[in-house]
């Protein structure tokens, strides 16, 4: 065999680094890395498909949670991806909508409606039914304090000044025009909607 100095010094570098490696105990990694295979995280989560909330865009959403789906139990979103079938961001998300698990399990989050009685300074929490049914009756009394039927000349108006809505960017068109015949049918003229803000 002719091996020049140049080729001793490799061959000498080579066994002395395979060596080396076994010595440390990484003969064997491969064997180990495969005996040691994770579970997919994902393998047992629901997924549920929704749209981001941030802004007007209406970027889908892949949401994961783990839980049992029982009726009274409470799921744990523990993964929040874009969706790639979605026609509006095919699977990305821009920064906010990257943080949303973030948001969904932040400490300062409402998850309850909350209440400031007239010349109180602190809120309190309270059920969705109070809250559902005070609105509607602040929103009846106003219209019956404020609704114009006629004008001036005795045409028909129906309109309602008072109070106005400001409708979800990310809706669906389905959802946009339903909101938009129930805001009109209540006489509301002032309309405007999430994405001009």
């Amino acid at each position: 065999m002719d091996l020049s100095r140049r080729g001793f010094i490799k061959l000498t570098g080579a066994g002395l680094a395979a060596s080396g490696i076994g010595a440390l105990g990484f003969g064997y990694t491969s064997e180990a890395l495969a005996a040691d295979v994770r579970p997919y995280k994902l393998a047992a989560t629901t997924e549920t498909r929704n749209t981001c909330t941030y802004c007007s865009v209406a970027c889908g959403i892949l949401i994961y949670s783990m839980g049992d789906r029982a009726k009274n139990a409470r799921s744990n979103i523990v993964h929040i991806e874009g969706d790639p079938d979605h026609p509006v961001n095919r699977g990305t998300l821009c920064p906010k909508g990257s943080a949303l698990l973030d948001v969904v399990h932040a400490p300062t989050r409402l998850t309850a409606p909350r209440y400031r009685a007239p010349g109180s300074n602190e809120f309190k929490e309270v059920s969705w039914d109070f809250a559902i049914d005070r609105i509607a009756r602040l929103m009846k009394d106003d219209r019956d304090k404020n609704f114009i039927a006629k004008n001036k000349d005795g045409a028909t108006v129906n309109r309602w000044l008072s109070t106005g809505m400001l409708a979800a960017s990310a809706s669906s068109s389905e959802t946009s025009y339903l909101t938009w015949k129930v805001a009109r049918s209540l006489g509301m003229v002032v309309f405007d909607n999430q994405a001009r803000v």
